[in-house]
């Protein structure tokens, strides 16, 4: 079978730059008047000439998202096993240079990270290491992901590129879902961001999808961060990348996000900015490209912006969120991956979404809508 990186391989990162900033507002209409659009028609979402439309496609997004979800936003929650990182990636603050305390939860300091998220109110969990396999590897995420099963339904995964065998016994032990953001699409650019390490295998990295749902996961994550290269070319091999995997492997669920570059040790000061106006458009062009896909919104955002997309698109946002290990006992910002934005606990997170009129979910979508 034909893999994504054989068929990006065809696509020309400047060619493809040139063609969305070459897009009209004829190609915007034709776009936005398709029930089903295409990925050509996907970069005239993208394109500065798609500003103007902003509104319409705002509405569009919100009535899709409707249709497929109701009013109803799901709340997730990283639980921060491991800061320890063989990787060298210069925009993180887990960089095996960074001159940080390093700190692997032991089993009873995750069943005590485990008991204050329970008493938050949630049953599902997002589990997260640094890419650090002799520390942090499969033995030690899948007794993690043990440890957990008995307390939440639904047990998420943001960790280090695995082989097909190994993804098995995660979700033998519980796994439900695997996040994997390739950072950025743009191969060409990619060493120098990751210049040693695990995460440097651009390859490795891109295919780790496809191995995922080869060995059977229920959900992929997928996502580019914002801030390494021009974000309308990202979002657009993004966007290729959801469409070859819901076209060959149909069976798995998909979620994307776009986190934009934060503050963290090693101060990295991104290339490429994304202003809000760009992140809304970027929400909504997707929405209109996936009417099931789920997005993601994390506190990475300003407590603004998360309050105001609540109905504009997004299906998934986090609360009460730590980016530290042992953060939700002991919280530790010398110990976070990155500084987050919005600091609002749960309940008022909870009662900012209940007063848009939408009910709030703590477990998984499929057990609720199925």
């Amino acid at each position: 079978m034909l893999t994504f990186y054989e068929t990006i391989k065809n696509l020309n990162w400047e060619k493809t730059t040139l063609s969305i900033n070459q897009k009209t507002k004829r190609d915007v209409q034709i776009a936005l008047n398709k029930e089903n659009i295409s990925l050509e028609d996907f970069k005239a979402l993208l394109s500065p000439a798609a500003q103007p439309f902003l509104e319409i496609m705002a509405q569009k997004a919100r009535i899709a998202t409707q249709k497929r979800y109701g009013k109803i936003i799901q709340f997730y929650i990283p639980l921060y096993l491991s800061n320890e990182c063989s990787n060298h990636c210069i925009y993180c603050g887990f960089n095996h240079n960074n001159p940080i305390e390093r700190k692997t939860l032991n089993d009873d300091e995750i069943m005590d990270e485990i008991s204050v998220i329970k008493s938050m109110g949630y049953d599902n969990v997002l589990l997260l290491t640094g890419e650090y396999p002799r520390v942090a590897g499969i033995d030690y995420i899948e007794n993690a992901v043990k440890l957990c099963r008995p307390h939440f339904s639904t047990i998420n995964l943001e960790v280090y590129p695995m082989k097909i065998e190994e993804y098995k016994r995660l979700i033998v032990a519980g796994a439900n879902s695997v996040y994997v953001y390739q950072e950025t699409y743009c191969e060409k650019n990619y060493k120098y961001f990751h210049p040693k390490g695990m995460k440097s295998n651009y390859q490795y990295r891109l295919e780790t999808p496809e191995r995922l749902s080869q060995a059977g996961i229920h959900r992929v994550g997928l996502g580019s961060l914002i801030g390494l290269n021009d974000w309308r070319t990202e979002m657009f091999f993004l966007a290729s990348h959801l469409r070859f995997m819901t076209h060959y492997y149909w069976k798995t669920k998909y979620g994307v996000s776009f986190p934009r570059i934060r503050p963290a040790e090693g101060e990295f000061k991104p290339a490429f900015n994304m202003t809000d106006k760009d992140f809304a458009q970027t929400i909504w062009a997707f929405r209109i490209l996936d009417n099931d896909v789920e997005i993601a919104m994390s506190t990475r955002e300003t407590p603004e912006l998360r309050n105001h997309f609540i109905s504009l698109g997004i299906t998934s946002i986090s609360a009460g969120s730590k980016t530290d290990p042992g953060g939700y006992c002991k919280p530790d910002v010398e110990l976070e991956q990155f500084h987050i934005s919005d600091n609002r606990s749960v309940t008022e997170m909870e009662k900012m979404v209940r007063m848009q009129g939408y009910d709030v979910i703590f477990k998984d979508w499929d057990k609720i809508l199925n």
